[in-house]
């Protein structure tokens, strides 16, 4: 069974760095995409795109290769989303970190199986059990 453990979450000051960790074990497609979503403390606030009423900060897309990555407009330029070559830990390195980055970080994974021509797109239907990231003065 595909599980995914979070890691590296904790608190820090506005314009510190953490770098999160997401540790995949069990079986997982080659091709699946993954990605990293939160949920503030705030849940009254809009967001382009949400599963499960978590926003999506960052995600890697359905493909052979790491080519399709989406950020969300609140995140780039500061996260950088990455994966080993073995696909195996999932990181998000998130720097000159924000208050309202505060929140519970989950890693998600898209394990369908698609079509070899489809590449790109990311609906994940696994998920971590989440680790909580504050940022405070």
């Amino acid at each position: 069974e595909l599980q995914l453990v979070e890691s590296g979450g904790g608190s820090v000051q506005p314009g510190g760095s953490l770098k999160l960790s997401c540790k995949v074990s069990g079986s997982m497609p080659n091709r699946a995409g993954m990605g990293w979503h939160r949920q503030p403390a705030d849940n009254e606030r809009e967001y382009e795109k949400t599963w499960l009423g978590r926003e999506l900060v960052a995600n890697i897309g359905i493909g052979d290769d790491d080519s399709h990555i989406t950020y969300s407009d609140s995140v780039r330029g500061r996260f950088t989303i990455s994966r080993d070559s073995a696909k195996t830990t999932l990181y998000l390195q998130m720097n000159n970190l924000k208050v309202e980055d505060s929140g519970i970080y989950y890693c998600a994974a898209d394990v369908r199986h698609y079509p070899s021509h489809y590449f790109g797109g990311y609906s994940p239907n696994r998920w971590g059990q989440g680790t909580q990231v504050t940022v405070s003065p």
